[in-house]
């Protein structure tokens, strides 16, 4: 007499196929130690929420071996429409995670997918801003964590596409250089908006995929308080919009300085009271 229960072999070859074929969910970090289920390369395509199929390349490129997490906690608010492809409306918002110290943007299938990184040191990890689209494409946001655990979020963007390869109107115009890196802002201290700034910066944000205009963009932009405490960094790319335009909240009711340069040498600086 034999004892316990024998299955056929095709049921348990079976069993075990369907075991090591369940999908990632999203609150799975994915790491790539030895010794983990699959590396995360091999399994990013099947856990991705937006089903890209560029999201291998994109983890690799900007996450790499580091662990990550698809999280819901990221929010990239977006249009699922955009009909200006030169001027997207995007905002990311990662400020209900504690301790973030990065926060990557990109598109998985623009030309130039890395489209700025901000650095929140004593203002929430949350920015508004606008961006050039070629295509149809997911925008995510990639925000690490004390931890070093990236949290990824993002949002499909439909769009006619041709943004990156249409000339800027500043690129064009005679007026561009005298007008070049003039900075108009607005710090609100009272009322529903309190604590909110918007910073627009005079500069045609050339992405160098049009003929005979090369590449000219703000890449650096610091923001501090009356101290010189540095509240945020921003390190835009040629996707952003033409003269772009930067929203954060999160400050007190002091002035601030805002200062930068593009990837010419041309520097700004300029006080932001409320």
């Amino acid at each position: 007499m034999t004892t316990g229960i024998h299955l056929p072999w095709r049921a348990v070859v079976w069993a075990l196929a369907c075991t090591l074929l369940l999908p990632l969910t999203s609150g799975t970090v994915i790491g790539t130690e030895r010794g983990a289920l699959a590396p995360a390369a091999a399994m990013a395509n099947r856990g991705d929420p937006l089903a890209s199929a560029r999201w291998g390349e994109m983890q690799r490129q900007f996450i790499g071996n580091a662990p990550f997490v698809f999280d819901p906690q990221v929010k990239v608010s977006a249009p699922e429409l955009a009909e200006n492809p030169l001027q997207v409306p995007i905002s990311v918002d990662a400020s209900a995670l504690a301790g973030v110290e990065e926060v990557i943007v990109f598109a998985d299938f623009n030309p130039i997918v890395e489209i700025l990184r901000f650095y929140p040191e004593a203002v929430p990890a949350s920015l508004g801003f606008r961006i050039k689209l070629q295509q149809s494409t997911p925008v995510r946001a990639a925000a690490r964590t004390r931890d070093g655990v990236w949290h990824v979020g993002g949002s499909w963007v439909n769009t006619a596409g041709g943004g990156c390869t249409t000339p800027s109107l500043g690129s064009g115009s005679p007026l561009w250089q005298a007008q070049l890196n003039q900075v108009a802002a607005r710090q609100w201290s009272t009322g529903p908006n309190a604590g909110r700034l918007r910073l627009k910066i005079v500069h045609p944000m050339d992405t160098g995929l049009v003929a005979g205009i090369p590449a000219f963009f703000l890449e650096e932009i610091t923001l501090r308080d009356a101290a010189g405490q540095r509240l945020l960094r921003v390190q835009p790319a040629e996707p952003v919009a033409e003269n772009p335009v930067f929203t954060l909240g999160g400050l007190g009711h002091g002035a601030v300085e805002a200062s930068g340069r593009d990837n010419n040498g041309n520097q700004f600086s300029t006080r932001i009271a409320p």
